[in-house]
């Protein structure tokens, strides 16, 4: 198959002439996981058992900093080693192993003082969060968004076993723990629910959802992608994207696949797109999740 040659979306809500399939693969969310690192963040902070603004024990940024990427902390994913190490299939290296070879390259700013996207920083964050409800990110998945939205395919792929039902054949030779904050898997239907479920309110309260959705400016149009305007809010993509207006969510990809889950409220009908393609062009899907909201 050529790359980007298949591309699976649901549209919510559905048009209303179409119907949708009855059994839908799975595929990997990837960096839409710190959507949901995120929402955890801060459901836990609606209760207090967590503050995004503290500074933390021994660090010199805050929670906030980490799910906005303001914290200057490098990421992996500069490593050209990382990259190797995974076009080679092998095991995920020991999290200290990870940790000084990105931490090797230094602090890209002061916290608070520039932006900088760092997988690094998500995985600190998914810690605090379990640190604080003194529960593994699974079982926060499955109390807080899984059973009360119905999102049965929702699951955290731990082990090349379960990597192995995604839909695309190079996940036999992947294993998750490469992404080192978590990588969610289900099915596009449910991406596009848990979206749709935190801009109807079922997930945060609206201080919370504003919170989320304040972004830190990042620029204009991106080549090859169809952003007009761009920022990041906390575990939020966030900007414009043309004629369609403004775009929430997050996109993702991997070494054989990506994703582009967003929700559109500027539509006459507020809708939420979950779009996933093969191949490492995270446009494509960003393109097809446009074209699936209605955009003229």
């Amino acid at each position: 198959m050529a790359q980007g040659g298949q591309i699976f979306s649901c549209i919510l809500p559905p048009p209303t002439n179409e119907t949708e399939d009855k059994v839908d693969p799975l595929f990997p969310y990837w960096s839409f996981t710190k959507t949901v690192i995120a929402v955890s963040a801060l459901r836990l902070a609606e209760s207090d058992k967590i503050s995004l603004d503290e500074p933390l024990a021994d660090k010199i940024f805050t929670l906030r900093q980490l799910l906005n990427h303001t914290s200057g902390l490098p990421d992996y994913g500069t490593l050209r080693a990382y990259h190797l190490a995974v076009q080679d299939d092998e095991e995920p290296w020991p999290r200290t192993d990870l940790l000084q070879a990105a931490m090797a390259q230094g602090m890209r700013f002061a916290p608070g003082c520039g932006w900088s996207y760092s997988n690094i920083g998500y995985m600190l964050a998914r810690d605090l969060v379990e640190e604080a409800a003194d529960q593994t990110f699974s079982e926060l998945i499955r109390d807080m968004i899984s059973i009360p939205l119905g999102l049965e395919s929702l699951e955290l792929a731990v082990d090349r076993e379960r990597f192995s039902r995604v839909h695309w054949e190079a996940a036999l030779r992947y294993h998750p723990g490469w992404v080192y904050h978590g990588c969610l898997i289900g099915t596009p239907g449910d991406a596009a629910r848990l979206l749709h479920s935190l801009f109807s309110g079922q997930l945060l309260n609206a201080a919370s959802l504003q919170q989320m959705m304040t972004t830190v400016p990042l620029g204009g149009a991106i080549d090859g992608r169809p952003w007009t305007e761009c920022g990041y809010g906390l575990g939020l993509m966030s900007g414009r994207m043309g004629a369609v207006g403004r775009a929430i969510g997050h996109s993702g990809g991997g070494p054989f696949c990506v994703n582009a889950v967003y929700h559109f409220p500027d539509q006459s009908t507020p809708v939420t797109v979950a779009s996933f393609t093969d191949g490492q062009n995270e446009g494509q899907a960003e393109f097809a999740a446009v074209k699936g909201s209605g955009a003229p």
